[in-house]
């Protein structure tokens, strides 16, 4: 760090990704809740030096730098800037701090950003939990067979002339084909 480095700066960070690298500075207490600061379009993690200060300093901040902005690498030629993408960055960025819980801190772009991150996790656990939900309801109480009585249907099924049979996903019970 520079004699130019913002008030309370504790680390400059490069964490490695499949295109370079992606740049990070952090202030505050390693041991406080960890928040990721995000940066708007046209801006970089230089844009909190002056906010981070102000702000109380039992926390972590990580300020990244997204793909294509300050010391980040730019993506690879032809490769397109999608929300979704930037989206991956901050999940790449979590994995290598190994943050399991964290706040985020979004400025203009960087808040709709952030804002998919929390909307792309609750749209997966939701469903993941309808999933759930249509597995349970799809399955019949008490429906499995014996082997006995299994291969007695299928016997039964397969030397019916003209007729076909289908073992429907997560069930035991054969259901002819009519």
């Amino acid at each position: 760090m520079g004699e130019n480095a913002a008030p309370g700066l504790i680390s400059e960070l490069k964490l490695a990704v499949p295109w370079g690298h992606i740049a990070a500075k952090a202030w505050g207490s390693l041991q406080g809740p960890p928040v990721l600061c995000l940066h708007g379009w046209l801006n970089n993690a230089n844009s909190f030096d002056r906010l981070i200060p102000l702000l109380p300093q039992d926390f972590y901040y990580v300020a990244m730098d997204f793909g294509g902005h300050g010391l980040s690498s730019h993506y690879s030629p032809g490769v397109p800037y999608y929300h979704q993408t930037f989206v991956s960055e901050i999940r790449r960025v979590v994995a290598a701090l190994k943050w399991n819980q964290f706040s985020i801190l979004g400025h203009s772009f960087g808040g709709i950003v952030g804002g998919m991150e929390v909307e792309n996790l609750l749209t997966y656990k939701r469903r993941a939990i309808e999933h759930m939900l249509q597995v349970e309801a799809s399955q019949e109480s008490s429906s499995v067979l014996s082997l006995k009585q299994l291969l007695q249907s299928l016997r039964t099924v397969l030397t019916s002339a003209g007729s076909c049979m289908r073992i429907p996903s997560g069930s035991c019970r054969p259901t002819s084909c009519s």
